[in-house]
């Protein structure tokens, strides 16, 4: 019970963790680009990257966390892939109406659950698949406006998503196989996303602005929000892996929706950015959406562990029966006793 309760309060830290910080960075990044004219995301992505990767290995050089090597070929192929999503999701913007842009955000999710379902063999109840669609529903009448199409950006889009989804279940994957934590993986790949981005960056900042990177005048505002902005990246890089690790990628995109509607509704407050009832209206279904699938998951989480201790206590109930005991004694022969071990594997199987 506490083992549970302990995992059920590190999962709602972790969410409220990404919550502030991604809330944070966006209000900030905002405010360096639309005030500030700084307007090279990819770029600084990169530098976001690299600082937490400077501020990993100054907390494993303080012994705040274990180093763990693992495989290396994953690492690499999984650190560019999440690169290569990021660009592919700047590009998408850059050559997509906004309305078009959010379509692609409202499309991971389902593309999401078809990965898992097809090739994880995850299955997802009738119950959850309403409240996503609620949920997708009201960020789509709050965030969509306009949907231009055009063939270059329609393919970038559909990559940007499929990268974006296969990097993110990777990344639960990738901790669960390899028994790494989030603080462990994000500080092998984030190298090689840093270094992704920091060579393509350039570059698909001066195709997106028609501007250099390095021809823009730094002034002293601007580093500041450069550096703040790289700051809050840390806890944003770090609470995105953590909470991915401790839930899944579906949630994930479903906290990054709550997000979407927190932005906009400080956006409304601090920034004085234009609000309608449209908004409004879809902002309160989307919450619905989310309020809906947290208690189905809640639930559906709750009935699994039931079934997973009544399983336990079966087998408990099995190994202290006298009359189960004699029957795998020390006087059964070796045969039996392969036909036995064979039996209660094929029961665990069914179970799993």
């Amino acid at each position: 019970m506490g083992e549970g309760g302990g995992f059920q309060l590190g999962t709602v830290g972790a969410l409220s963790l990404s919550v502030v910080s991604s809330v944070s960075i966006v209000i900030c990044n905002k405010a360096l680009m639309s005030s500030l004219g700084f307007i090279f995301a990819t770029t600084l992505t990169s530098w976001h990257l690299l600082v937490t990767f400077c501020s990993l290995h100054v907390a494993l050089l303080m012994k705040l966390f274990e180093h763990k090597p693992f495989d290396r070929k994953a690492v690499m192929g999984f650190g560019v892939l999440n690169g290569i999503s990021i660009g592919l999701l700047n590009l998408s913007l850059g050559f997509n109406s906004v309305g078009f842009y959010q379509m692609t955000k409202l499309a991971i999710i389902p593309c999401t659950v078809f990965l898992e379902t097809v090739f994880l063999a995850k299955k997802f109840s009738r119950s959850i698949q309403l409240s996503l669609t609620i949920l997708l529903l009201g960020v789509g009448i709050a965030t969509v406006t306009d949907l231009q199409l055009n063939l270059l950006g329609s393919v970038l889009s559909l990559l940007a998503v499929v990268t974006t989804c296969i990097a993110q279940i990777m990344t639960n994957t990738i901790q669960k196989k390899f028994k790494v934590s989030s603080t462990q993986l994000l500080y092998q790949s984030a190298p090689y996303q840093a270094l992704t981005l920091f060579i393509s960056g350039p570059f698909l900042d001066g195709l997106l602005t028609n501007q250099n990177v390095f021809a823009f005048n730094y002034t002293p505002q601007v580093l500041i929000f450069i550096v703040l902005s790289c700051l809050i990246s840390v806890s944003v890089n770090f609470s995105t892996f953590l909470v991915i690790g401790k839930t899944s990628p579906v949630t994930y995109q479903v906290l990054g929706h709550l997000k979407t509607c927190l932005v906009l509704a400080f956006g409304y407050v601090l920034l004085h950015d234009p609000f309608s009832w449209r908004n409004i209206f879809g902002i309160l279904v989307a919450i619905v959406g989310m309020v809906f699938y947290s208690y189905f998951c809640t639930i559906e989480g709750q009935q699994r562990a039931r079934e997973a201790s009544s399983h336990v206590m079966q087998v408990k109930d099995d190994e202290s029966d006298p009359l189960i005991r004699t029957e795998t004694g020390a006087g059964i022969n070796d045969d039996g006793a392969a036909q036995t071990a064979q039996a209660w594997s094929s029961n665990k199987d069914l179970h799993a």
